[in-house]
């Protein structure tokens, strides 16, 4: 064995690598443990000085499937690659690593730089081919073993869990009793503290809720602790939002067992290291699921109802389908509308002076570059008045038995919460009597013990009062229609159900609620170019269709009707702008801004429809200029004519031109008029008229 051991191996360092693959080995298995310290014994009867005899045990506790959290086996590596060690000591190959990434990559690295690997069988050199082989022969079976190991492990596990039977932490609020089977917790304050989360989630239908509401109630959450010096002790704190959701989504406290929720991938990461990634298994993929398995806090419907609502309460997700959780905004409808067009969900955008004006808005198409136009674009508050209107007429037959199930609702709540409050003090009173008896239990003579317990009494007791008056604030904050007056109230207000919705303590959350207590989702249809349909799915399947007529853009309110500029187009064949002015406002027509009309008002309208001004001369009508080229005089003397009568003139406005008509007596007369005279020279032909 030690032919192969030469002196250039003797002169660098020799490696003795220790690994177990768990604490719980390394603290129960420790003459593994030993065996493998004793390989320096070896290497210093094979040679090495023991100044050259270096131990890495840093790896015990760590798995040898992966190299990712062994920095010693790294370290290994890195100096067998650097050509700084003359053998590898294990004490088998398994230790060394269960992997044949690991391993022939270890073995290609001792044949480059000639190291020798020793084990508890021999002694092996990687550049030899039969030691070669031989080595990666031992690390196949070491990797094959490890597979065989797990596959029979699992094999149990999975058999063990298809009858129900096999064992693993149970949550918080049940537990294993003496035979082994799972039960709720004896623990009363415990088991209320589990029912209020699913009250509570009921009721507000938002995990985020529930955490508000044990926060502003002062309440606690327990915790039990699995493992290490706190095992099953019960851990009492605050309430998170992961907690809240762990127990909705945990299908134990529906009373069902379940194994294979969760599935375990290996991945590599940037950096070339192997992660181990959780994923989550659709229920319908779950390898085990027994209901009424043991007894639990809600039925499988109710849970299965829970996880709806999770899903629909989430909006990190591109999913268009998930209507959101209820929540304070202006707009009362948002989650429940769906573009007709797209199948997608109306989302809600603030325009404005401050953005106080909520649109719902569908832009999917053109976000996604399949359009040049949003789909869809209204203004919250005609859609939500008008499925307002429709919700109030579906509840008008039962008013009365929303009120009275309000009143339950709220009794029953701030009973759960009362109660809770109760068992909390109960709780603190049973610590404060356990302390009075330890304190009464010692002997009188030992001070030192006497005055710690005398401490915790104190402690204890001013815990107590502490928790009695924070309860007391709690049960006057929380407190609701406790009397019957109130009640009386709350039933007169649910005969005016609109009175209610329009109340100030009524909230825009609260409204929301409400209406999606009724209504499943709206399907919004783009009919007219000005009106809409709504397709109203309610809550109990039935469906309700409201036509919307939608009010005019603020450019069609100053816009002229349509009928308006047509007779404005009539009217200007014939007649000036101020005579059409005139005469719409003798018919009592008003502008779109309610106003008269005035002649720059129709030829505004004019231009802006590309009507003509009107032709008013008429064809047997002649200008002052075709008058003067008539009779070859200038024009002076037309307008002579014209002042003295002398001809038949037509003027519409001061200013204006004239119309001149002849008939035949005046043409001759003004023929002989214009020979006879001597004053009156005849003008060429060819005068341009100005």
């Amino acid at each position: 064995m030690s032919a192969s051991i030469g002196q250039h191996h003797l002169q660098r360092p020799a490696y003795v690598y220790v690994r177990q693959s768990t604490m719980a080995q390394v603290r129960h298995h420790q003459e593994s443990t030993e065996r493998q310290y004793a390989l320096r014994e070896k290497a210093l009867s094979l040679g090495w000085p023991a100044e050259l005899i270096r131990v890495l045990d840093a790896d015990l506790g760590r798995s040898g499937a992966q190299s990712q959290q062994r920095e010693d086996f790294k370290t290994l590596v890195a100096e067998v690659s650097m050509d700084r060690v003359g053998a590898v000591f294990a004490l088998e190959v398994s230790r060394l690593a269960r992997s044949n990434l690991d391993w022939l990559r270890l073995l290609e690295l001792c044949a480059l730089t000639r190291t020798l690997v020793i084990d508890e069988d021999g002694c092996y050199d990687p550049a030899d081919f039969n030691d070669g082989l031989l080595l990666g022969l031992k690390g196949t079976m070491a990797q094959a073993e490890l597979h065989f190991l797990r596959a029979r492990l699992q094999g149990g596990k999975c058999h063990k869990a298809e009858k129900g039977e096999l064992r693993f932490p149970l949550p918080v609020g049940l537990c294993y009793d003496s035979e082994g089977r799972t039960v709720l917790d004896p623990d009363a304050e415990v088991r209320g503290a589990v029912e209020l989360v699913f009250a509570l989630f009921h009721e507000t239908g938002s995990a985020y809720a529930v955490v508000q509401r044990f926060a502003r109630a002062r309440l606690r959450f327990p915790k039990r602790a699995y493992g290490g010096a706190w095992n099953g002790r019960l851990l009492w704190g605050r309430l998170t939002h992961a907690r809240v959701l762990g127990i909705l989504r945990n299908p134990s406290y529906a009373g069902t067992y379940v194994f294979g929720r969760y599935r375990y991938r290996r991945l590599p990461t940037a950096d070339g290291q192997i992660q181990t990634k959780t994923e989550v298994v659709p229920r319908e993929q779950w390898s085990v699921t027994i209901q009424d398995h043991h007894p639990g806090y809600l039925s499988w419907e109710d849970y299965l109802a829970n996880q709806q609502r999770l899903a629909q309460n989430r909006t990190c997700t591109e999913a268009t389908i998930l209507s959101g959780p209820a929540r304070e905004g202006l707009a009362l409808l948002p989650g429940l509308l769906l573009c007709a067009r797209c199948g997608r969900r109306l989302t809600v955008r603030y325009r404005g002076n401050g953005g106080l004006y909520p649109i719902y808005l569908c832009s999917w198409r053109r976000r996604d570059g399949l359009d040049t136009r949003d789909c869809l674009s209204v203004r919250c508050d005609l859609l939500d008045a008008a499925v307002t209107e429709q919700m109030f007429s579906a509840l008008q037959p039962v008013e009365l038995e929303l009120a009275m199930a309000a009143v339950a609702e709220l009794e029953t709540r701030d009973a759960a919460l009362r109660q809770q409050w109760q068992r909390r003090v109960e709780r603190a009173e049973y610590e404060a009597q356990l302390a009075e008896r330890r304190y009464e239990e010692v002997d009188p003579a030992n001070r030192l013990v006497a005055a710690t317990l005398e401490q915790r009494w104190n402690a204890a007791l001013q815990q107590l009062a502490e928790l009695k008056c924070q309860g007391e604030q709690a049960h006057h904050e929380q407190a609701r229609v406790a009397t019957p007056e109130q009640r009386a109230q709350v039933l007169a207000l649910a005969r005016d159900v609109p009175r209610l919705w329009q109340a100030p303590t009524t909230t825009a959350k609260d409204r929301k609620r409400m209406l999606r207590l009724l209504i499943k989702d709206i399907t919004v249809e783009k009919s007219a170019p000005k009106q809409l349909v709504l397709h109203l799915r309610w809550q109990g399947g039935a469906c309700t269709e409201v036509a919307l007529v939608l009010p005019p853009s603020a450019a069609d309110q100053v816009r002229y009707p349509a009928e308006v500029v047509e007779q404005i187009r009539t009217l200007a064949s014939t007649l000036n702008d101020a005579q059409i002015a005139e005469q719409l406002n003798q018919e009592g027509r008003l502008s779109p801004k309610g106003k008269t009309f005035r002649a720059s008002m129709i030829q505004w309208v004019r231009y802006q429809h590309q009507i003509p001004a009107p032709v008013l001369k008429r064809t047997e009508e002649l200008t002052v200029d075709e008058v003067m080229i008539r009779f070859g005089v200038s024009r002076h003397v037309v307008y002579y004519w014209i002042e003295r009568g002398h001809v038949n003139v037509r003027q519409l406005k001061p200013g204006g031109p004239y119309w001149i008509t002849l008939d035949e007596q005046q043409n001759a007369r003004l023929i002989d008029w214009v020979k006879s005279s001597s004053h009156l020279h005849a003008q060429p032909q060819s005068e341009t008229p100005l």
